[in-house]
């Protein structure tokens, strides 16, 4: 890419979306489209095609989608299958009719089997059954990538894709009911802070291994890929795409006592205890990928775990009145 060039960031005010504009402007492009939903409806098909018709951008970044933690995506099943399969599609099928030299599919690690063996390679795409609690979401993210890489074959196109582990970082859902686990944490342990209150429910039994990337190592790797990768750089036998993430996990208990340490460092040694709701789903029991292949082209995170909640903490407290879920 050029500095110059034209690059549409579909999604810009998501978590991902907002941190790949951050690491474009921090790298010097200077001519990035952005459109709210109230002025782009990417479910519209007609709209989506008179955009790219119009603004004819020669790079994308596909990061809108509809995402959401379990009860989210347990509730609200057709809306995920659906959102997210026609977004990805009208996007990836106006940029092939409008030239677009290259996009970059943002997909999810849920797209692999609750089973895979551990840590999951590219290669365990659909070798056997998906977690029921998100397989609708799981079933659209697997669809987009498929497109890219069919259309990669029959058209010549240079779709890439890749595949982020669990995310946080600034500009992320606090909304308790749909949500990820790492922002609803931090909103019960502030809220318990702020209110005195000396426990705080956690769905599961805390026992489930998680990995998790800040959202602007991720945003890294993407440009990355898009400056320096071609499709072929990444197929494997089940697509063109590669896994990205931090390559260490923890327990979900440990995770929810290093945000509570964050939350309650300026406390005074006041503290709350957790409570574990162990009616509600754990969810899949471990989710690892393997991010040799990255690395192996060149790219590897920067941001520890420890360092990210404290960034994310000190966002969280600065933007109360206006991030999305209050």
């Amino acid at each position: 890419m050029e500095k110059t060039s034209k690059i549409y960031v579909a999604g810009h005010r998501g978590l991902v979306g907002s941190a790949i504009v951050r690491e474009l402007e921090r790298k010097g492009y200077t001519n990035i489209i952005k459109r709210t939903h109230a002025e782009l409806d990417l479910l519209d098909q007609k709209a989506v095609n008179v955009f790219f018709a119009a603004e004819k951008p020669e790079y994308v970044f596909l990061s809108a989608a509809k995402v959401g933690g379990i009860g989210a995506n347990s509730t609200y099943p057709a809306d995920f299958i659906y959102q997210n399969m026609m977004i990805g599609f009208n996007i990836v099928e106006a940029a092939r009719k409008n030239g677009v030299k290259k996009l970059m599919n943002l997909g999810s690690t849920c797209i692999y089997p609750k089973m895979a063996p551990q840590p999951i390679n590219e290669e365990s795409l659909l070798t056997g059954p998906l977690e029921p609690t998100n397989d609708a979401y799981a079933l659209a993210k697997i669809s987009v990538i498929k497109l890219c890489t069919t259309y990669n074959k029959q058209y010549g196109t240079d779709f890439l894709s890749v595949m982020p582990t669990n995310l946080y970082g600034l500009e992320d859902n606090y909304e308790l009911n749909g949500s990820h686990v790492l922002p609803a944490m931090i909103r019960k342990f502030h809220e318990a802070k702020i209110s005195g209150k000396d426990e705080v429910e956690l769905w599961g039994d805390g026992s489930p291994l998680r990995e998790f990337l800040y959202s602007d190592d991720l945003a890294n790797a993407v440009v990355f890929l898009m400056e320096n990768k071609h499709a072929q750089d990444l197929r494997t036998p089940t697509g063109d795409f590669v896994n990205v993430g931090s390559g260490k996990e923890l327990t979900i208990k440990q995770l929810a006592e290093k945000i509570r340490d964050v939350v309650y460092a300026d406390a005074n040694n006041r503290n709350c205890n957790i409570k574990w709701n162990t009616q509600m789903p754990n969810g899949t029991p471990r989710k690892l990928c393997d991010i040799t292949r990255l690395v192996n082209l060149g790219w590897k995170p920067q941001t520890s775990l420890d360092n990210g909640l404290s960034l994310v903490y000190e966002w969280y407290v600065k933007n109360q009145n206006t991030i999305k879920g209050k």
